[in-house]
């Protein structure tokens, strides 16, 4: 059923997103029919993609396929190393059963103008059980062909380690002005470590976007079992500004952020307020770059949410030497061509229509440099130490000898200004 060619094939996708390093790859759509890719952990919504080894823990990959006719998909599972390149060990090190299976759940969508069938995998299920921890990718394809449509990101974590965290506005190249400093201590009393300086591999994510996360951070001392990472610039984050929000719940009626709801035959159109660039702090309830599925009656929402083509525009100047992108959740922050906005001249404005299913949603614009080297919300969105970000640590153990990374220790914090 597969080929080391469709794992292979995966380093040419570099034609759809931006160049960015390996240890960067995260969730991503690769086929345009696809929409809609959601993870969720215990059918929880908004936690981030991690679980627990073992147990009755479950995670939920669903995605939308908007040829509404049935594709017999299938999908492998790959484990992978702490920075998600794929781990040099057998399938049977990682899994129990077979590490590829078909997606054999799917509902056709209920009253949508924009038809789609909506699929649905668990794991583990009853073919597939995962036995160690770390990075797992979860490849999706249609049988037969060689190009994956989708890969969905998770990790399972054996917590071996305890991590502590802070996170001040008081950094040590600026006072409360435009950054956010994160401080952690990773306390290993009960676990065996030879060499813990080299054998653990924390790596630090701000909203879980996978473009300014840190990696290869050394403790700045030890303190008896005790690694502590303390006045470390590498764990100096731009501190940005609060997500935008909006919500399209209505084919009828504009809701949160939305100027107008249109429909033109045979789909509809929501168009969002314009939107300024950020010259100051703007205080919201945002969550951090999600978004939630759901209609104006909140019924059936996987398979009775329409789509709704959604048009943003944010007036500004041009920026030269790169572009902007729409940027959060909605996107899979990606920087892929369908999600980089064109300029408008003659309104001096950024522009860009997706077709989102209705839900409430957090977005952001994103700048890119031309070379996709650099990212930054300074020109639109701006840098205010007030903002309240999450933040993700991931601790990897590889001990000497070692195959693969686990992961040990895990770590969600949430930044909140006193």
């Amino acid at each position: 059923m597969f080929t080391r060619k469709k794992i292979i094939y995966l380093a040419s996708m570099a034609s759809l997103m931006m160049s960015m390093p390996a240890e960067a790859q995260q969730s991503a759509i690769y086929a345009d029919n696809i929409k809609t890719l959601q993870l969720k952990v215990n059918g929880l919504w908004g936690e981030p993609p991690v679980m627990n080894l073992g147990g009755n823990n479950r995670i939920e990959i669903s995605f939308d396929d908007m040829q509404h006719s049935y594709v017999r998909y299938v999908y492998k599972l790959v484990h992978c190393n702490a920075d998600w390149t794929e781990s040099d060990i057998f399938d049977s090190d990682y899994v129990n059963g077979f590490n590829e299976g078909i997606i054999d759940n799917y509902e056709q969508s209920v009253n949508t103008q924009m038809l789609y069938n909506h699929y649905t995998l668990e794991i583990p299920n009853d073919e597939m059980q995962p036995k160690i921890s770390g990075n797992y990718k979860l490849y999706v394809y249609v049988d037969g062909e060689e190009e994956p449509v989708l890969q969905a990101c998770f990790s399972l974590l054996e917590p071996h380690v305890g991590v502590s965290a802070s996170i001040s506005a008081n950094t040590d190249i600026d006072t409360y002005s435009s950054h956010q400093q994160v401080s952690m201590i990773i306390n290993y009393a009960n676990y065996l470590v030879s060499s813990p300086q080299t054998e653990f591999k924390p790596v630090v994510y701000q909203n879980r976007r996978p473009d300014n996360f840190v990696c290869g951070i050394m403790p700045s001392y030890i303190s008896g079992r005790e690694l502590k990472y303390e006045h470390n610039r590498q764990l100096i984050f731009d501190a940005g500004n609060e997500y935008r929000r909006f919500e399209i719940l209505d084919p009828y009626v504009p809701t949160m952020h939305v100027y107008e709801m249109e429909f033109f035959d045979p789909y509809y159109h929501a168009t969002l307020y314009e939107d300024a660039q950020r010259r100051n702090y703007i205080y919201d309830e945002d969550q951090d770059g999600r978004f939630l599925i759901r209609n104006d009656d909140n019924i059936n929402n996987d398979t009775e949410s329409d789509y709704f083509y959604t048009h943003f525009k944010l007036k500004m100047p041009r920026i030269g030497g790169g572009d902007v992108y729409l940027n959060g959740d909605l996107t899979y922050n990606q920087f892929a061509p369908q999600y980089k906005m064109k300029y408008n001249e003659i309104d001096k404005a950024y522009e860009i229509v997706v077709p989102l299913k209705q839900g409430s949603y957090n977005y952001q614009y994103m700048f890119v440099s031309d070379d996709g080297s650099k990212t930054s919300l300074s020109p639109t969105e701006g840098n205010f130490h007030q903002t309240e970000n999450e933040y993700t640590i991931y601790v990897y153990h590889r001990p000497v000898g070692g195959r693969y990374d686990k992961l040990v220790g895990f770590k969600q914090i949430i930044f909140k200004q006193n």
